[in-house]
Order: structure tokens, then C-alpha cells, then sequence
């Protein structure tokens, strides 16, 4: 299973990004796929989870209301589109897969088994 991340860039704050995290190296099997993001100097955060069964999502309180993760699953692609980006998300932002079979998804950085390379958001002026 291989991940690809992608979508980063510099942005101004208030301005929007959009992410994308595509999965490959499977073709049958329900999971879920985590955001997090990680700033130098400190842990591995969430960010947001997707269920591929019913495309339930959830949203740490910090990014609640501005970022907003959707799923194509026939393409194993999930999208992480961010609004309002402010200077404090600005972080390597990774995604996680782990294999469910019930349609929900963790916060827990330690129940994905499979993560792909980071993409950089840079949210200054």
C-alpha cells in the first residue's frame, strides 16, 4: 500500500489549499484515512479522518468549520480542501491509512499502518 500526498504550497492567511491524498496498492478492503500535520519541534497532530464506507468525517476543534475532507473512492482518493488558513496550520501535513471494517475513523496517529511523504502548507503574508 503506498500513499501520495500532494496539494501544498505557500498561502497567504485567510487564503485555501487544497490536498489530496491518493492510495494505491490495493483493490478491495474499507478504510479510513487520517490527516495529520506536524510543525518543527512538535508532535504529530490531527487533523481530520475519512471513512470509506459512508464517507463519515471528523475534524480536530482547531480546523473545525474551515477544513472540510471528502473521499472519491472509486480513484482511492481522499481530499483535505482547507479555507481560512491561518499561520498556525502551517505544518508538513501527512495522510494515514489503516484497513476497517466498521465506518469509523481515529484520531490515534498510532492506528494508521500505512503513511505517506508529507506536503508542506506555509500559511504567512
Amino acid at each position: 500500500v503506498q500513499l501520495q500526498a500532494s496539494g501544498g504550497g505557500l498561502v497567504q492567511p485567510g487564503g485555501s489549499l487544497r490536498l489530496s491524498c491518493v492510495a494505491s496498492g490495493f483493490r478491495l478492503g474499507y478504510y479510513a484515512i487520517g490527516w495529520f500535520r506536524q510543525a518543527p519541534g512538535n508532535e504529530r497532530d490531527w487533523v481530520s479522518c475519512i471513512s470509506s464506507i459512508d464517507g463519515g468525517n471528523f475534524y480536530a476543534d482547531s480546523v473545525k468549520g474551515r477544513f472540510t475532507a471528502s473521499s472519491d473512492n472509486a480513484e482511492k482518493t481522499v481530499y483535505l480542501q482547507m479555507n481560512n488558513l491561518k499561520p498556525e496550520d502551517t505544518a508538513t501535513y501527512y495522510c494515514g491509512l489503516v484497513f476497517r471494517t466498521d465506518d469509523g475513523c481515529s484520531p490515534d496517529a498510532n492506528e494508521y499502518k500505512y503513511w505517506g511523504r508529507g506536503t508542506q502548507v506555509t500559511v504567512s503574508s
